[in-house]
């Protein structure tokens, strides 16, 4: 079965070309889409829905920084363990305890602005992390890269909570 990179015909590689991406989608999409097997058989009709199926979730993945980076990984042997593996260095358990602790003190004082500030700087530390996550996959360094996407999936949670606090504040 062709992986992800392989079905749009792209390099197997992080840094991706969104616009080849984006293009490459829509061509497939276009071969499979349910609606062009509306008078075949059933067979075919569940066949075609289960090749968008796979073509929606291998362009959803490939789309997301974070989601591609765990896909690389896996693909090249690094189990990830998300869901057993919490252990994270002491300086990035620190900055997470800090950002927890200024989140609720913005959300107890209803304090947008610093829930703005904030988020500047949740914003440039995943650019950060997406970029050396990136540099790590594409000079085949699988095993470090694995544990930066570990933090990356932390900060993408936070970054979660973080939007869910905004929509209250704001709403």
């Amino acid at each position: 079965m062709q992986n992800h990179f392989e079905l749009f015909h792209l390099p197997q590689h992080f840094a991706i070309d969104m616009p080849a991406l984006d293009k490459a989608y829509r061509e497939v999409q276009n071969r499979v889409h349910p609606d062009k097997f509306v008078s075949a058989g059933n067979s075919e009709k569940r066949i075609a829905m289960q090749w968008a199926t796979r073509v929606n979730d291998a362009y959803q993945t490939l789309k997301s920084p974070f989601k591609r980076a765990a896909y690389l990984c896996e693909l090249n042997g690094v189990d990830l363990q998300i869901e057993s593996n919490t252990a994270m260095p002491s300086e990035f358990l620190m900055q997470q305890m800090e950002w927890r602790e200024a989140l609720e003190d913005a959300k107890s004082m209803h304090k947008l602005d610093a829930l703005e500030k904030l988020d500047s700087e949740l914003r440039k530390v995943h650019m950060v992390k997406v970029a050396q996550i990136g540099e790590l996959l594409d000079a085949g360094q699988f095993d470090d890269a694995g544990q930066e996407v570990r933090q990356l999936m932390f900060l993408e949670k936070f970054g979660e909570e973080m939007s869910a606090v905004f929509e209250k504040l704001e709403g």
